[in-house]
């Protein structure tokens, strides 16, 4: 027979707490509570936190974000995202278009960023449509770097519509 497992009261409360950093921004400040932390900025778009693809996911399809997408594991299909980072681990088939890119993984496909920076552990086959690009060094990078004035111009996010329901009549009796 188990014995019976119980919380106390006392436990339940004290664990349901959240635990409290102090972030102090200015030495004048003694709380932090309703101040953002120095380290965060601001994005256009960004009303939540950044939406993370993990090592162990792999998505077949297109991606679309408002926000920050930051890719860890494998996407085979298009991404669309007003800041994308892809991961050192992380494999992309298919192209990237986003205000900002940070590539430091796989990419196989056409990328178009107003700023694209492609770190040193960065391995990219296909076209580079930007307004400002970097490319550290140790970078592999096989394709077209095209600068443009604005190279995010008429391109438009593609999103299914949705599919409206149709009362279907029965046919008629004979």
């Amino acid at each position: 027979m188990l014995p019976q497992f119980r919380k106390s009261e006392n436990d339940s409360v004290v664990r349901s707490q959240p635990q409290m950093q102090n972030i102090s921004t200015s030495p004048s400040t003694p709380s932090s509570l309703g101040v953002r932390p120095v380290a965060a900025q601001f994005r256009p778009g960004n009303g939540s936190g950044t939406s993370v693809i993990g090592v162990d996911l792999v998505i077949q399809g297109n991606l679309t974000s408002k926000g920050e997408v930051q890719i860890e594991g494998e996407v085979q299909g298009d991404i669309y995202a007003t800041h994308v980072v892809i991961g050192e681990r992380a494999r992309v088939t298919g192209g990237v278009i986003a205000e900002e890119c940070v590539i430091r993984g796989h990419l196989l496909g056409t990328v178009r960023g107003r700023r694209v920076l492609l770190q040193g552990s960065a391995h990219v086959e296909g076209d580079v449509y930007h307004q400002t690009m970097a490319i550290e060094q140790g970078a592999f990078f096989e394709g077209k770097s095209r600068r443009t004035d604005d190279p995010l111009a008429g391109l438009t996010r593609t999103t299914p519509e949705p599919v409206e329901a149709t009362p279907s009549t029965p046919p008629p009796l004979s």
